[in-house]
């Protein structure tokens, strides 16, 4: 508790998937916590999973791709809470297409969502945070942060951005106590990954693909990425930034094409 009693922190992307799970996380470790999302009809429900009896947790509907909403949904935290030490940037969203099939609105929508928002909300908070003596990013990029599937351009572009806004945030602000790490999951059980499924004619094939892709022989769950995150904003993590975790059951150590042995 003692690592979590005095962090305040914005989630974005908070209502559903890794985001809520974090939020869960921290509330119930006694963190303060501003679920963001642009889902506003999601925001009643999230905040009523966290048993919010003590008001340390509010919802803040924002479409964050909007300079000044990024300003509003910083403003507003610190006035509910009084002080801003952690953001945690996991809005994102997936869009399907090689090059000759994204189109620039395609293009802009995902680079909108997964990078610019990350950018606009961190720099709103870049000065609450050095106001109190630093504090903690995290940004929540994927396995493809390193590598790339097949049809998934502004995805995968979007993720590998990720790590160029972490690596050089932590540069920058390293001095001044601010830390800023990216984590890169492997497949999660969220709701982004069942609208996935859906696309496909034979949805658990794609699930089952999914486990058979990880040595670890499954997919995550949101709380086992939720974790890592919170580690990260932790002060158990003082140490910590300027890296990207990977939290992908083994799929990165994995080399395609390898025969399977029982």
């Amino acid at each position: 508790m003692s690592h979590y009693s005095n962090l305040t922190s914005i989630i974005t992307g908070g209502a559903s998937g890794i985001g809520l799970a974090t939020a869960q996380l921290l509330h119930q470790r006694g963190a303060r916590v501003a679920i963001v999302d642009v889902k506003t009809d999601k925001g009643a429900e999230a905040l009523a999973s966290l048993g919010n009896s003590d008001n340390r947790a509010i919802f803040l509907p924002a479409n964050l791709a909007l300079p000044e909403e990024a300003d509003r949904v910083v403003a507003e935290t610190v006035a509910a809470f009084g002080r801003l030490n952690a953001v945690v940037n996991s809005a994102g969203i997936q869009r399907y297409g090689n090059a000759e099939q994204t189109s620039l609105e395609l293009w802009n929508e995902v680079m909108e969502v997964n990078l610019t928002s990350a950018f606009l909300i961190s720099r709103a908070a870049i000065p609450h945070l050095r106001q109190h003596g630093g504090g903690s990013i995290v940004h929540v990029g994927s396995v493809q942060s390193h590598v790339s599937q097949r049809g998934a351009m502004a995805y995968v572009t979007s993720k590998h951005a990720l790590l160029g806004l972490t690596r050089s945030m932590a540069v920058d602000y390293s001095a001044e106590r601010i830390r800023v790490n990216c984590v890169c999951p492997g497949t999660v059980d969220t709701p982004m990954f069942r609208w996935t499924m859906s696309l496909d004619p034979n949805p658990n094939s794609v699930l089952e693909s999914c486990k058979a892709m990880h040595p670890i022989g499954r997919i995550a769950q949101p709380a086992e990425i939720a974790e890592v995150i919170a580690f990260l904003l932790s002060d158990a993590a003082s140490f910590v930034t300027g890296t990207a975790i990977d939290v992908d059951g083994g799929v990165l150590a994995l080399v395609g094409g390898a025969p399977t042995t029982n």
